[in-house]
């Protein structure tokens, strides 16, 4: 588990796509650092599995492709806490195809979890960061937004779309003391593990550190960038991703 260096005692954080892989390494690092942990997903039992051990953390089942989802949730948080300070959007799908193999279907899910859901779950929190005076934003795009990627055009242009839409709310939220940055990590997650042998091998040729990082190596950058500290870095894109983008 990565180690914290802040402190988020008093402070409530919501993790989207918390299930698994680095939405689950983020909960588990806010929950460290003495947070009021929200796990949120659409699969109720691997989110309950996730927040087995995070004692005090909880959990709810929610589609970010839903506005009466996302509205509950936000609802409930602040219900429950008074208060919401960190929202990390990390909720994903992935439908890798060429071009010319993807459907419909395909095209508008990719965009509607990735995009949709990060634009959905800013806008309920919105009211309640004015409210306060405060709040942080942290979404989670990928290289592939920043490059794109062969047979990955729906999941490049949503990544694309979230690293628009977190430099207009920086722009847009500053004044309510709301920062929105994202982070672009290269980490071992589902998407790594589900490439074939030789298809690993070349994308982890592309990075100078020579390895793809454990998903709890990406949360230090997320927890600065959610800390009382980076309250003046707004609209920033950090690749956490070995010098890949370089």
């Amino acid at each position: 588990m990565a180690t914290t260096t802040h402190d988020f005692t008093g402070r409530t954080v919501i993790v989207t796509g918390a299930g698994r892989g680095i939405g689950l390494a983020l909960a588990r690092y806010f929950h460290a650092a003495g947070a009021v942990v929200w796990l949120v997903g659409r699969d109720a039992e691997a989110i309950k599995q996730a927040a087995h051990d995070l004692d005090g953390a909880r959990i709810a089942r929610a589609d970010v492709t839903r506005s009466p989802d996302v509205e509950r949730v936000v609802l409930d948080v602040v219900a429950d806490t008074g208060r919401v300070d960190v929202l990390i959007n990390n909720a994903g799908v992935l439908r890798d195809r060429v071009l010319w193999k993807l459907t419909d279907e395909d095209w508008e899910t990719v965009q509607a979890v990735h995009l949709g859901g990060t634009f959905r779950f800013m806008r309920a929190c919105v009211p309640h960061f004015r409210a306060q005076g405060r709040g942080r934003v942290v979404n989670v795009t990928s290289y592939a937004g920043l490059h794109g990627n062969v047979g990955q055009a729906a999941y490049a242009a949503a990544k694309a779309g979230v690293i628009g839409l977190t430099k207009t709310a920086a722009k847009e939220l500053v004044r309510f003391g709301t920062t929105v940055n994202a982070i672009s990590p290269v980490a071992e997650t589902r998407m790594i593990t589900s490439l074939s042998e030789r298809a690993g091998d070349q994308l982890r040729s592309l990075i100078p550190a020579g390895r793809f990082a454990p998903p709890e190596d990406i949360c230090a950058a997320a927890g600065f960038l959610a800390s009382d500290e980076a309250h003046y870095v707004t609209g920033v894109v950090l690749p956490v991703d070995g010098g890949m983008s370089i």
